[in-house]
């Protein structure tokens, strides 16, 4: 099978680009129509509701998240009455979160969410296939001169970094 030209592969790597932020577009507004939460809301309802009660700082990991962003994501959902945090008896510093009945029956009728299908989607792959996948990003990042700027979680403004941090430096 031939190798394809270079202006090929530049168009089908436009499109594919194209179709990944019509897919998260669309997903969002339909989360949002839905709901009335962000994605990132429904996404940490969805994987509590996976998990059960978890831990808090075991559902930023779970959802590849810094623990700060995620606890103003459940601040809001607690709000709403969808979640309830459990500070632990042992240690005060540990707090758990659970779905509340409430946030059961929306987990049961809420829509797929991009982040949570890009994050299974990408766990399944192979260290080859990620490695490339990483790479690939990584490098697109830098081409668009963005490998600076703080990353804003899918569908909202929120940043996944605590205020005082700067993107790039690992915490």
């Amino acid at each position: 099978m031939p190798k394809p030209k270079p202006d090929v592969m530049v168009a089908e790597i436009m499109d594919n680009i194209r179709r990944v932020f019509q897919v998260v577009n669309e997903q969002s507004k339909q989360v949002e129509r839905e709901t009335g939460l962000t994605g990132p809301q429904v996404w940490g309802i969805k994987v509590i509701a996976e998990h059960g009660t978890i831990r808090v700082s075991d559902l930023a990991k779970k959802m590849y998240l810094h623990p700060t962003t995620v606890v103003g994501i459940l601040d809001r959902l607690e709000k709403r009455g969808l979640v309830c945090r459990i500070r632990s008896r042992e240690d005060r510093r540990v707090v758990d979160v659970a779905l509340t009945e409430e946030g059961c029956r929306l987990v049961e009728k809420s829509p797929e969410v991009a982040s949570n299908k890009i994050t299974h989607g990408l766990e399944s792959l192979s260290m080859p296939e990620l490695t490339i996948i990483y790479h690939g990003l990584d490098r697109l990042a830098g081409i668009l001169e963005a490998t600076d700027m703080p990353p804003t979680l899918i569908g909202t403004s929120e940043v996944n970094l605590p205020k005082n941090k700067k993107a790039g430096k690992k915490s």
